[in-house]
């Protein structure tokens, strides 16, 4: 599983995988929370692609929220399909994450959480 991470501006921006399921579970919620460890722990889990998500691949998001929030940072979901939403929705994670639309939209997620914390 090949999993894209960039910077942009003061947070990590992670491509999801097509499918989040127990197959690939382990290396990704392990390559999110070392990143988020070792490098960054704002990160922005880019859901745009991701067309399914069984309970592993909730966890994962999950996790990667906890390492953010350990590290004084936190997660955003960016624009999650249709189905992934619904999901999402059913399991009450949308009361847990911020979820956004557009890049933009969610890198002024953490600037005014940077704001308030000043």
């Amino acid at each position: 599983m090949e999993i894209s991470i960039q910077q942009v501006e003061r947070a990590s921006v992670v491509q999801l995988p097509q499918r989040m399921v127990l197959a690939g579970a382990a290396e990704l919620r392990n390559t999110i929370r070392n990143h988020i460890e070792g490098a960054c722990p704002r990160v922005v889990l880019d859901m745009s692609g991701v067309e399914f998500v069984d309970s592993s691949g909730l966890s994962v998001l999950v996790s990667a929220l906890k390492a953010a929030r350990a590290a004084q940072g936190d997660v955003v979901l960016l624009d999650p399909t249709e189905p992934v939403m619904a999901l999402i929705l059913l399991t009450r994670m949308h009361e847990m994450f911020e979820i956004c639309r557009s890049l933009d939209a969610a890198l002024e997620v953490f600037q005014a959480e940077e704001g308030e914390a000043a």
